[in-house]
């Protein structure tokens, strides 16, 4: 599944194009503004605007809860003392 939805507009022609996964979508004009997954392409990137940029990844829920937070915390802000052993 794709984390990011990428909507984009050619300047050129006015035609909007969102993106897919797995599939390469073009506006057929002079520009050939073409968008697959992630990656935009057109013979002139400066006729290209980005339109918007969601992302559609749900907010992962914690595994910890909120007092193993609290001591993680706790036990990661404590001193580290050293011990000194006199050797004879």
């Amino acid at each position: 599944m794709m984390d990011k939805m990428l909507k984009i507009r050619c300047k050129n022609c006015n035609i909007e194009l969102i993106s897919h996964p797995a599939q390469t979508k073009c506006c057929g004009c002079d520009n050939l503004t073409s968008i697959c997954g992630e990656k935009i392409t057109a013979n002139d990137l400066s006729l290209v605007e980005i339109v918007s940029n969601e992302n559609n990844k749900q907010t992962k829920k914690s595994v910890l809860s909120r007092q193993d937070l609290e001591f993680q915390e706790l036990r990661r802000n404590r001193k580290i003392r050293k011990l000194n052993f006199d050797i004879r």
